[in-house]
């Protein structure tokens, strides 16, 4: 997946890397949010902005409670 660096990334562009995460290495949610918090903020919230940040928690609690029902 491209990242565009000018603008803030949507919680839906995480739900869908994470996603692609845990189908190619077949990990779970937290395992798949650890990965891509390495990855892409290089483990620094920072690293992409706040708003970024933002969304990906977003994102990562809508997979934890969907992963749940």
């Amino acid at each position: 997946m491209t990242i565009n660096h000018a603008g803030v990334l949507k919680k839906e562009y995480f739900i869908s890397y994470m996603k692609l995460i845990m189908n190619a290495f077949g990990c779970s949610v937290e395992e798949a949010k650890d990965k891509t918090f390495e990855r892409l903020f290089r483990l620094r919230e920072i690293e992409m902005g706040q708003e970024t940040y933002a969304q990906f928690l977003l994102a990562y609690r809508d997979l934890m409670k969907h992963s749940n029902d």
